[in-house]
């Protein structure tokens, strides 16, 4: 369990890096949606790599661990098997910057003889320019870095204020998977 925490650590240091690194003059707003699944072990074959496991729902499910599961060795019948998968966007409005695109990837995995663990975090900022807003409608439209124009409605008007053309919005995508095994309950 410890390694789980500081996979997951290091993915949401990825995930809220941009949003806690600009001044507190910015206007934004963040969504995160994480989805947990568990299953036990029912079978490993250490030769061929086959790993059989069981969901709560009872549907068994097989998968070959490819070579970059380095402690194949250390999962044993019984041993449980945690995958969390996170998502999220933000957006953060500001006054200065250049429209560009921006992807940062992190990994971590367990030490060697550990039962096995490891994520991955990925998160792409797209810096675009704001063109035109419609506070009727409401709408903002915006020319990303290529010079493609988009129009999206904007939820809540209140969000419109203080904005205006030409204004920089960094829009944030960024999803992590971390998964880790943890040995078999006691009985």
């Amino acid at each position: 369990m410890k390694n789980f925490k500081l996979i997951v650590a290091a993915a949401l240091i990825i995930l809220f890096s941009v949003t806690n690194s600009q001044a507190q003059e910015t206007k934004g707003q963040a969504m995160v949606s994480s989805e947990t699944v568990t299953a036990t072990v029912v079978q490993v074959n250490q030769k061929t790599r086959e790993v059989t496991v069981k969901t709560k729902d009872g549907k068994e499910h097989t998968f070959v661990a490819g070579d970059n599961v380095k402690n194949l060795a250390q999962v044993k019948k019984g041993d449980i098997i945690t995958a969390v998968y996170t998502e999220a966007i933000a957006y953060e409005v500001k006054e200065h910057g250049a429209t560009g695109v921006q992807t940062t990837t992190a990994t971590a995995a367990a030490k060697p003889g550990e039962k096995p663990a490891g994520g991955v975090a990925q998160q792409t900022t797209v810096t675009v320019m704001i063109t035109a807003i419609d506070p009727k409608v409401p709408t903002v439209t915006f020319m990303g870095p290529r010079g493609n124009k988009e129009t999206i409605k904007v939820r809540d008007p209140k969000n419109l204020n203080g904005v205006k053309v030409g204004d920089k919005v960094d829009i944030t995508y960024t999803e992590a998977l971390a998964i880790t095994v943890d040995e078999a309950p006691k009985k």
